[in-house]
Order: structure tokens, then sequence, then C-alpha cells
């Protein structure tokens, strides 16, 4: 059957999950024919784990079907590996592509809508699917002028439901304007809020049993090879040894995350993947969240909510849950930058760090000079 574009690429919609179930081929059959969907939904785990995005390393490989299909299959596997940080690892990564796709979408004019094949969600659409319609109206100011509105009122009720104030004191409630029930929020922080809502809808029902019956135990053993592959990524961070090293010396860090620091302290925005990869390495040398913004110079402040939100994602009370993609991904998403003679010697960014803090002998903090005002 013809596939609705959008629904390539937002499967977590309703309408999606109906397209799902309305195809003669189950994922169960998928599975036990090998069929691309399935190579496509093992990539959407590997890279929401590793690099914090569902995005397909080449996307014009799949056509909208399989690109649909990977979607269930992802979660049967998410399921399968079975780990608290692996559904919030996969939630967040689905979410933070999502949002991406939600901008490209809102941003484009009526010519460049037009001249596209693929249908767009817009803002109105999307408020709609996640049930907030109602709750949400722009600001009238920005509709006066003729410009998109800067602000929008989003109903008490539906912002304390899905704004956290663990993102930072500006997202308490005390910190904010509040009208007739209301909540007034920028464009950007409104994006956030639906990325929240993604967030939550890919994590629900997460994970489920996949071996209580026999059919599910035929997809569990035709998914044993992929299922360890995952794990073994789980595992990584263990192989990196990154509760080795405590002390944070910027100067000792590996040319490719010297380079990805510089770019956002200049002002730049990292692509999902290299700042998944950025933010990953310096929660492996036990950076929290403050630190991070303020290592990175995030002066404003949804820069620093994102990078707060990364932290707070990868990071748990006994420090990082994963490590940052090795080098050879690294590679592969030229992130590898201006590689020295210890490049040579190992195959992970935390590894070059343990041994340059290891060789450097007596370092100074790098948090000490901060703490000092140096």
């Amino acid at each position: 059957m013809p596939m609705d574009p959008l629904h390539a690429r937002y499967p977590f919609f309703g309408g999606a999950r109906d397209a799902v179930r309305e195809t003669d081929i189950s994922p169960a059959a998928l599975i036990a024919e090998d069929a691309p969907a399935v190579e496509r939904g093992l990539e959407r785990v590997e890279r929401a784990l590793m690099e914090g995005t569902v995005e397909a390393d080449e996307p014009h490989r799949w056509d909208e079907r399989e690109e649909l299909l990977s979607y269930p299959i992802a979660r049967i596997l998410v399921s399968l590996v079975d780990t608290p940080a692996a559904v919030e690892k996969y939630a967040a990564a689905e979410a933070a592509t999502a949002q991406t796709r939600f901008l490209t979408d809102f941003e484009a004019d009526d010519d460049e809508l037009q001249s596209m094949r693929t249908r767009r969600a817009s803002l109105e659409s999307v408020l709609e699917e996640f049930g907030l319609s109602g709750d949400v109206r722009p600001e009238r100011d920005g509709e006066r002028r003729g410009r998109d509105p800067t602000h929008y009122w989003v109903a008490l009720g539906s912002y304390l439901t899905l704004a956290d104030a663990d993102w930072g004191e500006r997202w308490r409630l005390v910190n904010r304007e509040v009208a007739d029930g209301s909540v007034r929020v920028t464009r950007d922080e409104l994006h956030r809020t639906l990325e929240e809502a993604v967030r939550r809808r890919v994590a629900e029902g997460l994970p489920f049993e996949v071996r209580g019956s026999p059919a599910g135990e035929e997809i569990a053993d035709a998914l044993d090879e992929e299922v360890a592959e995952l794990r073994d990524l789980l595992n990584d961070h263990d192989a990196a040894g990154s509760a080795a090293v405590e002390a944070v010396v910027p100067d000792l860090f590996p040319p490719c995350m010297k380079t990805l620091v510089r770019r956002v302290r200049e002002g730049e925005t990292l692509a999902p993947h290299s700042e998944f990869s950025l933010v990953s390495f310096l929660v492996g040398v036990g950076m929290d969240e403050t630190e991070v913004t303020t290592l990175l110079d995030a002066d404003d402040a949804e820069t620093a909510d994102r990078l707060e939100t990364r932290v707070a994602y990868l990071a748990d009370a006994d420090g990082s849950q994963f490590a940052p993609p090795t080098c050879a991904t690294l590679k592969a998403y030229d992130d590898c930058t201006d590689p020295d003679e210890r490049c040579e010697t190992i195959s992970h960014p935390l590894s070059y760090y343990e041994s340059a803090v290891r060789d450097a002998g007596d370092v100074r903090d790098w948090r000490e000079t901060v703490a000092e005002g140096e």
C-alpha cells in the first residue's frame, strides 16, 4: 500500500501507527524474512544510543515504507535489550530527531512547501496530534504584525505536565509570566515542550514483553545477533574506563574534542551527532551540567538549556551511562580532526584522555581555576 511520507518522518504519530496496523506484513514477518526494515530498525537504535539521533546514515537508501516499518522493529529491539537506560536514550533520540524535523517543517515557506514532494507538518497539526490545540495560543502582537509569533501562551495544566523544572531555573513556574491560567513561553520554549511530548510518547510502553508467546520467542531468537550487538554498544563505556580519570584538563582533551569545544565556544550549533559526541565525552570525564555549560561558554538560555538537557540524559549518580562514540564513528562523521601521534595508539577518545593525563603527571583540575575565578 502507498505510504504517507509524513508517517515515515513521524512514525510515532497516531496515523502512522494506524498505517502500520493496516499493512499486510507484520513486524514478525519482516524479521522472519530479514527485510530491509530490520536493518534500518537496528541502525535506528544504534544511532540513538551512540549519536543521539535516529536519522539514517544514508537517507536515500530507504524508502518511505521501510522507514515507517523500521520504527516498530526498533521498539522490539529496545524491548529485547531491556534496560532503562536504553529506553531513555532511544526515546530521547527519537524526540531530538523529531524536533529537528519539526523546525524544518515549521520554517518552510509556502513556495518551498509547494515544491516539496514530501508533505510537511505544521505547528497546528503537531499541537493537534498531542491534544494541545486548545491549550496553546500565539501572542496576538506577533499575529498583528504579520510575522510568526515570537511568544505563545500555554495552558497552565499542559505547561506543568510537559515542562520539567530540572531543565533549568527559568522553567520553574515562579520565574514565569502567568496570566488567565496560561504561561507565557518563547517559540523555542514551545518547541522544547513538543520535543518532550514526543519523548514521552515514544517511551510509553517500553520495554514490552516480547517473549510472551511462541511467536514472540521466534522473534526474539531471530534478533539474537542484533540484540547482542546493541548490548555490546551499551557496554562500550566499561571498556573506555572513564572512571579512571578524576581531573578535568581541557588542554589534554583529544584533538577532536578540542575542536568541538572551540566550535561551540565560537557560537556554532553542532550537528546532533557531534553535540552528542562532545557532551558524552565531557560527562565521561566527570563534568556536570553547570561545568559543561561553563566550559562551552553557553551564554544564551536556549543553548544552555539544550546542553543541560543533554547532560541530564547522559549522566546518572554513577557518572556516564554511555561513552562517547569510538574513534571509528567519529571518523565516519568527519569529527576526527587533526589526529596526533597518540591518536594512532588508541581507539576511543576517553582512552586518549586517560593516557594523556597519566603521561602529564601532576595536573591542575580546570574546575579549580573556575572556582578561584582565574
